[in-house]
């Protein structure tokens, strides 16, 4: 199939609907996971690549993802299966990104989100409403944005995080990111829900440092959630277990399961 791409693994409602067969490696194939709290998307990758392993014998079965998401974050993770669909990631990548996070006014965290423990406190009363949704407006467009410095970037060949944790100093260009959108789901100060539309390489824990030193504070991510990669959905992704348990039902059948998340 040459012309092999995302939109033929979709039915209308954006539904991976593709089965996996032994022919995997060839054919290629998308799961849409839900990834857990606290596991990285290397994790994921790792403990699909052990599934496929241990219950159909893939042992050189090519396993890639659509993008990383931070470990404190849960959400749309796209894992493909085999050399065509991993050929595509790029294309997955570059696709939009919806968020929803809730940020926290009033502290600062060296990692932007949970990861570390709040280094400074900042005053926050002052903040409203009314302030936030004006903030929010200036985030829309194209602009740079300075990479957290527990990230993966690389700096001389280092990630940034090896060199944080290490205590040494880290120096990270800004990066060409765009925001087409940023809505205000509810408030109850200090703590804002945020939606966000974005580019591939934004970074949500940085836009929750921004938004706090733009409004006189400091602020830090509570949650974030990958609600949306392009045409997959979280309410369509499926979670490691159920993923796992549609395995074990149908490894002493000889088929393979279609995954479709209820």
């Amino acid at each position: 199939m040459e012309n092999f791409g995302v939109s033929e693994l979709l039915n209308y409602e954006g539904i991976p609907v593709n089965s996996i067969s032994e022919n995997v490696e060839e054919t290629g194939a998308f799961i849409a996971i839900d990834k857990p709290y606290r596991w990285s998307s290397t994790d994921v990758v790792r403990k699909v690549k052990v599934l496929m392993r241990q219950y159909y014998g893939l042992k050189k079965l090519k396993v890639g993802h659509s993008g990383t998401l931070d470990p404190l974050a849960t959400g749309v993770l796209i894992i493909c299966l085999g050399r065509k669909a991993t050929r595509m990631v790029d294309e997955l990548q570059s696709h939009r990104k919806t968020y929803v996070t809730e940020v926290q006014f009033g502290a600062t965290t060296a990692s932007f989100d949970l990861e570390k423990e709040v280094d400074q406190e900042y005053p926050w009363e002052h903040i409203t409403k009314e302030m936030v949704e004006e903030v929010l407006q200036g985030f829309i467009g194209e602009q740079d944005q300075i990479p957290p410095i527990y990230s993966a970037k690389s700096v001389d060949g280092q990630r940034a995080y090896n060199i944080a944790r290490r205590g040494d100093e880290v120096e990270l260009k800004p990066c060409k990111i765009t925001i087409w959108n940023a809505r205000l789901l509810s408030i109850d100060l200090p703590i804002a829900k945020v939606e966000l539309e974005c580019s591939k390489g934004t970074y949500i824990r940085s836009f929750g440092r921004d938004i706090g030193e733009r409004l006189g504070s400091g602020s830090h991510l509570i949650s974030l959630r990958r609600t949306a990669t392009g045409p997959f959905i979280a309410t369509n992704c499926i979670s490691l277990e159920k993923f796992e348990e549609n395995i074990a039902e149908h490894r002493n059948k000889g088929d393979f399961p279609t995954y479709k998340a209820q």
